[in-house]
């Protein structure tokens, strides 16, 4: 795929919620952080929610139902519908069913989540490898997976039973930290067997075809808090992007981000889809956003002025993403980073 690449944060005159059909929410780090919402969000969307705006809540973790998603999102203030979740699950499920015919078999190596999404494709959950599946499946199955399970996908594979993955995160945030996500168990079954799984989660395409055959969306929007899964997703989808600051990215990974990591537009947090974006503009060897004026210098990025952090950091983005053209920019922006708080 050919695309422009992007040297630094757009600027919209509308705001988002009005120049975009549909939001496409990631859930942790965005919307919610250890199950507790996140300052702003409720409200936020509320809004949004009210001007016209669609919301849908697009999420790599396989295990939930999306009634399970719902509800929650429901008891923190934002009133959902099942059929405002999308999952991987879901987008794993129409991947495998377009490969095998109606009612087959298949292996789960997971949770509930994906059960339910392949019983809505007309598929039949099996859980041995001697039920003669035609295909295997694994999604994240929360931390009590029994190691016999990855066993049965391992005795399956081997007798040439395709295998396909919800995702391959690797990590996944818990109340007590980083725990091993779905990409990890996948890397056990991989090494078990030396085959490697088609996946349907976030950044691959089948779950951006997914959100939109479920949404409609027109002029989606992206909004996630992580570079690898949301904003790569919305670049392989040809979509916009906003990456709020709410989750798991820092202002130095957003700086040396490649260009499929770099996202349309940068903000704080969920307020900043009810708001137009300042413009970035070129400024003599350096790019101007606010009162702040960012340069790549010989000894690393350099930035002047005052105003906003987030003003900064986007001018940050823009010399950073210039030096780095369509590679990761090397240059040391802990300084400037360290005026900002951020």
């Amino acid at each position: 795929m050919s695309q422009t690449v992007r040297t630094w944060p757009e600027g919209s005159r509308r705001a988002l919620n009005e120049a975009y059909d549909t939001a496409l929410l990631d859930l942790d780090g965005v919307v919610y952080a250890g199950g507790d919402a996140i300052a702003h969000a409720p409200e936020s969307l509320a809004v949004a929610r009210d001007s016209g705006m669609g919301l849908a809540y697009v999420t790599n973790n396989a295990l939930r139902t999306p009634d399970a998603v719902a509800e929650h999102l429901t008891e923190l203030g934002i009133p959902t519908d099942a059929a405002d979740v999308i999952t991987s699950a879901q987008a794993v499920a129409r991947l495998i069913s377009e490969q095998v015919p109606d009612g087959s078999r298949v292996l789960v190596i997971g949770g509930e989540g994906l059960r339910v999404a392949l019983r809505e494709r007309g598929l039949e959950p099996v859980d041995s490898a001697d039920d003669e599946p035609v295909a295997v499946v694994q999604g994240y199955g929360g931390p009590d997976m029994a190691w016999g399970r990855f066993a049965e996908a391992c005795y399956a594979i081997a007798r040439g039973v395709p295998w396909f993955a919800s995702n391959t995160d690797l990590t996944i945030p818990s109340a007590r930290g980083i725990a091993p996500g779905n990409g990890a168990a996948v890397e056990v079954v991989r090494i078990a067997t030396g085959a490697r799984p088609q996946v349907a989660g976030k950044p691959l395409p089948p779950m951006h075809r997914e959100t939109i055959l479920r949404t409609g969306a027109e002029r989606p929007l992206v909004i996630g808090d992580r570079l690898d899964t949301d904003i790569e997703g919305a670049f392989n989808g040809e979509v916009d992007s906003l990456l709020v600051l709410t989750g798991v990215t820092d202002g130095a990974q957003l700086l040396a981000a490649p260009p499929q990591h770099r996202p349309t537009y940068v903000d704080v947090d969920l307020r900043g889809l009810l708001t137009g974006q300042p413009e970035v503009e070129a400024r003599g060897d350096g790019f101007a956003c606010g009162g702040w004026v960012a340069t790549a210098g010989d000894e690393g990025l350099e930035l002047e002025g005052d105003g906003e952090a987030i003003d900064g950091l986007r001018a940050l983005c823009a010399a950073a993403w210039t030096a780095g053209g369509d590679g990761a920019c090397g240059l040391d922006g802990a300084k400037a980073l360290a005026r900002l708080g951020v």
